[in-house]
């Protein structure tokens, strides 16, 4: 695969839109194109962390979002909190569901997709399948819509492992890359989308005070 362009991260302006907030967690909906956390340098810097953080001071990370991806997520208020939550996440008690675009039509309406991924080091960030050296990886999906015009699907994602680039790499690796994904997608599929479309849309979990479930969505600006 051709390597794309190097990235000029130029994020979006304006604060971060709030989708629920309480005295334990925030939980934001983040654009494409912003960074979950700040990188390397000073002109990576800018993050949605850091805006939150400029804000609400006791906004901690939990889990991350790659840049290109938008959608749900979470930050906890304080260190227990953080605590709490992490927890949660490390126990497979968060349940995420994501919304993407991709090239083709899926063999099968539904399925699971269990390939083990490793950091491709000559080519980082990119991420790769290796069955030797790889972690386990899990990912389901069920095809929602086809466009027959654009040879197009919409997929509904559900990650059961929280690998750095999973989707994107599991579905390039069945035969349906991700439109607009600057890394896995080959040149008309990259081409096809301004953005990578790939949204977090539906998040549960249970809230670290109560333990009671916490259900929020966001719909896929695509």
């Amino acid at each position: 695969m051709p390597t794309p362009p190097p990235l000029i991260y130029s994020p979006p302006p304006g604060a971060p839109c709030v989708l629920f907030i309480d005295e334990a967690l925030i939980v934001l909906d983040k654009p494409s194109g912003l960074l979950s956390v700040p990188g390397r340098g000073p002109a990576n810097a800018d993050s949605l962390a850091t805006r939150v953080q400029a804000e609400y001071p006791d906004a901690r990370v939990v889990h991350r979002l790659d840049m290109a991806t938008s959608g749900l997520i979470v930050m906890a208020r304080g260190a227990a909190m953080e605590r709490r939550l992490s927890i949660a996440f490390q126990q497979r008690q968060v349940e995420k569901r994501y919304v993407a675009v991709v090239a083709g039509k899926p063999d099968a309406a539904s399925g699971e997709v269990n390939l083990p991924l490793i950091c491709d080091w000559p080519n980082r960030p990119r991420q790769k399948v290796d069955f030797e050296l790889g972690k386990a990886s899990l990912s389901a999906y069920a095809l929602l819509t086809h466009d027959t015009a654009s040879n197009t699907s919409r997929i509904d994602l559900r990650p059961h492992t929280g690998r750095t680039h999973q989707l994107r790499v599991h579905m390039q690796a069945i035969g349906h890359p991700i439109l607009g994904d600057e890394l896995y997608a080959d040149e008309a599929t990259r081409k096809a989308a301004p953005r990578l479309l790939l949204h977090a849309t539906a998040l549960t979990l249970p809230h670290p005070l109560t333990g009671q479930p916490l259900r929020l969505a966001s719909p896929p600006p695509f």
